[in-house]
């Protein structure tokens, strides 16, 4: 099913807001494309790949998630996908923006990173968001790129009970080294790897109303990263001024 933006259903901020009907089909994979070059890739950049989380099920493109350990360079866990960029995202007429997409999120050195764990969805969440939001471009005929904002729900919900964190931002990261950020696969073809950083409900709203770089502004002045923090503050609560 195709998912276009309702020209009438606008954020106050003036860009379209998406609203996404029934997914497509059922469809088997084509195939991982590019899961060698993406594993290379990974492994030159952020470091050795730890372990891959294979799915056992896949719909329309297969993702897989790696696992980084910190390093000395980087103390934080980078998980990444490989199998969104399989596919070309349906990016509208008269845009410019990365077709091929990979996505990546930073957890904290101590996060459980084990299949005992990720039984409690306190700790399996980010993984199940990636994987989400890496299907979504090809389930809905649509496209995730730079400040888009996607909330967990209709009404939002927040990802797992330890945290409100209910909706997610992507963007640039800012810990990733630079040359990691794209992987020239050939002429047509170049990966573009960005964060998922989780947001709070206020956050999301501050977003649609005044637009991305407002909510990055206040994102950047409350020492806000790319990196998953439950115990962060949350930047748009009444007490630092809501919008």
């Amino acid at each position: 099913m195709s998912d276009t933006p309702d020209s009438k259903l606008v954020s106050l901020s003036g860009q379209p807001i998406y609203h996404h009907g029934e997914p497509a089909p059922f469809l088997p994979p084509q195939g991982e494309e590019c899961l060698e070059q993406i594993s290379a890739h990974i492994e030159q950049h952020l470091g050795k790949i730890e372990t891959v989380f294979h799915e056992i099920v896949s719909d329309t493109v297969h993702i897989d998630v790696f696992f980084v350990k910190p390093t000395e360079d980087c103390p934080f866990i980078r998980l990444v996908t490989s199998g969104m960029s399989d596919l070309p995202m349906s990016v509208p007429e008269g845009l410019d923006p990365p077709r091929f997409v990979e996505l990546l999120v930073l957890l904290p050195p101590d996060w459980r990173i084990d299949q005992e764990s990720f039984k409690n969805e306190d700790w399996y969440w980010p993984v199940r968001l990636l994987k989400q939001l890496a299907r979504l471009p090809h389930k809905h005929n649509t496209w995730l790129g730079w400040g888009h904002s996607i909330p967990n729900g209709d009404p939002a919900e927040p990802y797992a009970s330890n945290t409100k964190l209910c909706g997610a931002i992507i963007l640039p990261s800012i810990t990733a080294p630079a040359d990691f950020c794209t992987l020239r696969i050939d002429d047509d073809k170049t990966i573009h790897f960005l964060a998922v950083v989780p947001l709070f409900q206020e956050e999301i709203e501050l977003k649609l109303r005044k637009g991305a770089n407002a909510l990055i502004e206040r994102l950047g002045d409350n020492d806000v990263t790319d990196v998953v923090d439950l115990s962060r503050p949350n930047t748009c609560k009444k007490r630092f001024g809501l919008f």
